[in-house]
């Protein structure tokens, strides 16, 4: 049985022994907040794992598989992710600002919270996301086509929060 500081070290450094050791789980491995920024992840599997909490901050991840997990508040500022399966996570909260996101998989992921201002998000599957509409955007962010957003979903920005100074000058 590894440590979680064990296991962030084994991911990094042997990844096919990650993966290795991983399958002979049954129960969710806890890997919350650690620490995973600057550096490159291929082909992990991270599905059904705790992830909450943690920095992917300036990171290339490609072929990640996020399939099912918990992502609450984890950050993915400025970081290059490709090919990765994000389906049925769990993404409140979870910072996507500065990010370049290609050809990823977000059907069933609850994206409630969800900050991608400022973010690329082309060619990436959003169509059978959830709550995808409740994401903190920004007029910079880039959407993929049409057909990778759910039917109901307007790309146009608009500013849902008053600043606290413009708030005070409100008469009632």
């Amino acid at each position: 049985m590894y440590s979680k500081e064990e296991l962030a070290e084994l991911i990094i450094k042997n990844p096919e022994e990650y993966n290795s050791y991983k399958k002979t789980l049954e129960e969710q491995l806890d890997l919350t907040e650690l620490d995973f920024s600057n550096i490159t992840l291929e082909e992990i599997d991270f599905s059904n794992t705790e992830l909450a909490g943690t920095s992917f901050i300036d990171s290339h991840l490609s072929n990640v598989n996020f399939t099912g997990s918990d992502l609450n508040a984890a950050d993915f500022t400025r970081a290059n992710i490709v090919e990765c399966d994000f389906s049925e996570s769990i993404l409140n909260g979870t910072d996507f600002s500065y990010a370049t996101v290609s050809y990823c998989n977000f059907t069933d992921a609850d994206m409630a919270g969800c900050i991608v201002k400022e973010a690329e998000l082309t060619d990436s599957d959003f169509s059978a996301s959830l709550n995808l509409s409740a994401t903190r955007a920004d007029e910079t962010t880039i959407w993929p086509d049409n057909d990778l957003l759910p039917d109901d979903f307007d790309t146009n920005y608009s500013k849902d929060d008053v600043d606290d100074e413009e708030q005070q000058s409100i008469e009632y």
